[in-house]
């Protein structure tokens, strides 16, 4: 195993971030961010009780870099690493969970070969090279195993048309496009990663008659720290390698994420498989560099709309290249895409201690599986955070302490794929997680870069916040600030809406309180490079987390918060935040139907959302005056199951297993987050009677959930 940096060596390797900025753009470079101060009116550091403070001091700096250095130097593509799922139940049973593995069995495939040239008008040729640079600095990007280049459920076959950039891949960028007059029909789609979920793209071209898509990554994405600025890149320096891919999923992931030939039930040996056409694309796909994409744009320009002519959002990049749309008479794209398809085993780890009250469960989870050797962000940042977790709870058992609640802890399979792991899990105990599961608790990026990031279901809001203000957090110079106080200088305090992306997904849409937190960069954050062979401990240590500092924070953060929703007498909810939230979803609601100039009556919503705050100011009275084992029971029992009731209405409409009527994915992004979606998305469909069914089924959803919560 290699040795752990020293702190010197690791002070050092921060001070070589610092000097890459060349001496003119130190003075120019707009800083984004804050002066910080002090956010909370308490005394530092925090003052933590026995517990809190045991939990706390067992996080250390160095084991998390010893379980990041194991998670990121084997292959752990899904359902290739039993070993790695087997170690890590293995490390939760050392620390006093009983520990072992869910086993589903499920479709997924691997590439086989790829290609990708250009002809072009004059006779002449250019191939792509479709593969990421080896480094001798950052060892794992040399290993013979390492991972191609390629779209996770993408159709093999082979493609030769001319060729339209459509920006982002969105169906307004088509629509945009076809509006100019340009042909899409039999060509090759060329999109910019980056707005919708990479499927959707390639759903979107599939439907609009193309037969293949590439899509690539963009430098626009990374702010200011390009070469063009005059960074150096990686490994050299924190801009973007540029022969740098961004794998991925390429499932339809709005539509519904699990295991796509077994949808709504666990994939088992001798489960009954179906056509996966409805979530998987039937056209190519593959991902490119910045560096291979170019020469595409470049052939594109002076044919078509211009970029400035299409006049739409993040469709011209900074690429050398007008960003015209094409296509360019005479030159063609051929593209193969061979993959092997099979359906093979994958390893969930799962490790549970019993609480006192089994009626009631904290799930905390984080998936373990990668696009590459590497992973150390997405995931294996988070996998870190996952094994010092469980170690602060070992010590905490030590001294004879048990939870209120049941605890699990899961470290997913195959959620790169589309949330197989996770998914699988949940369909397979939904009739014990319906009863008990109290929240789910996700941690699947730790930190690609320093800032904090939460989303959230809002009954969850006040005690996730609560939390930061009990962890230190050193940032960018600062020693005497909270979590709480970076994050709420860098977000004015806004929790994010939880779309999809991630493993709380299946969770959330049966009705389970969910959340999402983790770290990221900013503007002028060395670049991450997501899903790509860059995403490697060496780049983590260098320049993504030197000294593991954000990773302990996150750590920190999520074990105590795990140890109060577990643990305190009666669960910490705020549940009247539900109907504020609900409320101001209902006004955006309202200015979409306004803008749509449609007839939608939202009285019936309205009314519902009074019912839940009156519900929900009771149940608060009633918790105040609990006093007895019964009667903090009955609170619990009501604060565990309310959430039941905004999924009691069935699926949204042509996508069942988003049940969820308060929010979901987008159809048209799978990622971001819509609310009210059932009503929404028929507004913007022009759905009228839609939309109104939709309110009515929305508000009795509402209903449901008051009336769980009333005493």
């Amino acid at each position: 195993m290699k040795s752990t940096p020293t702190l010197s060596l690791l002070a050092f390797q921060a001070s070589c971030v610092a000097t890459f900025q060349p001496e003119h753009l130190r003075e120019t470079v707009f800083d984004p961010y804050p002066v910080l101060a002090r956010r909370q009116d308490v005394a530092f550091p925090p003052v933590l009780d026995q517990n809190e403070a045991i939990l706390a001091n067992s996080f250390d700096n160095a084991s998390l870099e010893t379980w990041s250095y194991y998670y990121t130097h084997g292959l752990h593509i899904a359902g290739t690493n039993m070993t790695m799922a087997q170690w890590t139940a293995d490390r939760w049973n050392e620390f006093g969970f009983m520990a072992g593995l869910a086993s589903y069995y499920t479709y997924l495939n691997y590439p086989v070969s790829h290609s990708l040239s250009v002809s072009f008008a004059n006779g002449s040729t250019w191939s792509a090279s479709l593969q990421e640079e080896p480094l001798v600095e950052d060892e794992v990007t040399t290993y013979p195993n390492s991972v191609p280049t390629f779209h996770g459920y993408s159709f093999s076959g082979n493609a030769t048309a001319e060729y339209v950039y459509v920006g982002r891949g969105q169906q307004v960028d088509f629509e945009r496009v076809k509006a100019l007059g340009v042909s899409l029909e039999g060509k090759i789609a060329l999109a910019r990663y980056g707005g919708p979920f990479r499927g959707l793209k390639v759903k979107n071209a599939q439907e609009n008659g193309m037969i293949g898509a590439v899509i690539f990554t963009d430098t626009a994405d990374d702010a200011n720290i390009t070469e063009a600025n005059g960074y150096a890149a990686y490994p050299y320096g924190p801009a973007r390698n540029p022969t740098s891919v961004q794998r991925g999923s390429v499932q339809y992931l709005s539509t519904y994420p699990g295991d796509p030939t077994t949808p709504g039930y666990p994939s088992r040996f001798d489960s009954p498989r179906t056509d996966t056409s409805d979530v998987t694309p039937r056209i190519p796909s593959l991902p490119i560099s910045w560096k291979d994409a170019q020469p595409l744009l470049q052939a594109l320009d002076g044919y078509g709309p211009s970029g400035e002519t299409v006049n739409r959002t993040n469709w011209v990049g900074k690429l050398n290249a007008t960003y015209s749309t094409g296509p360019a008479p005479g030159t063609a794209i051929s593209l193969s895409n061979v993959m092997r398809d099979d359906i093979t085993w994958i390893w969930d780890a799962i490790g549970i201690i019993n609480g006192t009250h089994e009626d009631e469960v904290v799930v905390v989870g984080n998936h373990r599986d990668a696009w590459i050797i590497g992973g150390a962000a997405d995931p294996n940042s988070g996998s870190a955070v996952m094994i010092e977790l469980a170690k602060a709870f070992g010590a905490l058992l030590k001294t004879g302490w048990k939870p209120r609640r049941t605890i699990v802890l899961c470290s997913w399979d195959s959620e790169e794929y589309g949330l197989l792991g996770s998914t699988e899990w949940v369909e397979d105990y939904i009739p014990w997680l319906t009863t008990a599961a109290v929240t789910y608790l996700n941690v699947d990026v730790a930190t690609s870069g320093p800032n904090p990031e939460l989303s959230a279901s809002p009954e969850i809001h006040e005690i996730a916040t609560e939390m930061m203000k009990k962890v230190v957090y050193p940032y960018r110079g600062y020693n005497n600030l909270t979590l709480y106080d970076v994050w709420y200088s860098l977000t004015e305090g806004e929790i994010g809406v939880l779309g999809s992306g991630s493993d709380y997904t299946a969770f959330l849409h049966n009705g389970i309180s969910s959340l999402d937190i983790g770290a990221g960069g900013g503007p002028t954050d060395p670049v991450y490079h997501y899903h790509s062979n860059y995403d490697t401990f060496h780049w983590m240590s260098t320049f993504g987390d030197p000294g593991f500092v954000t990773h302990k924070a996150i750590g920190q953060y999520l074990t105590l918060l795990t140890y109060h929703v577990a643990t305190d007498p009666i669960i910490p909810f705020k549940v009247e935040n539900y109907g504020v939230q609900m409320t101001l979803y209902l006004e955006d609601l309202a200015e979409d139907v306004a803008s749509a100039n449609a007839t939608v009556d939202l009285s019936p919503l309205e009314s519902a959302v009074t019912s839940f705050n009156t519900s929900a100011a009771a149940l608060t009275q009633l918790i105040g005056s609990a006093s007895t084992e019964e009667e903090i029971g009955l609170v619990n029992a009501k604060l565990r199951d309310f959430s039941r009731g905004f999924v009691s209405q069935g699926g949204l409409p042509t996508r069942e297993f988003y049940k969820h009527v308060v929010f979901a994915p987008g159809l048209d992004t799978g990622y971001a987050p819509t609310t009210w979606p059932g009503v929404t998305e028929a507004v913007e469909a022009g759905n009228l009677t839609l939309a109104n069914t939709w309110v009515q089924k929305s508000a009795r959803a509402v209903e449901v959930a008051a009336a769980i919560l009333a005493p």
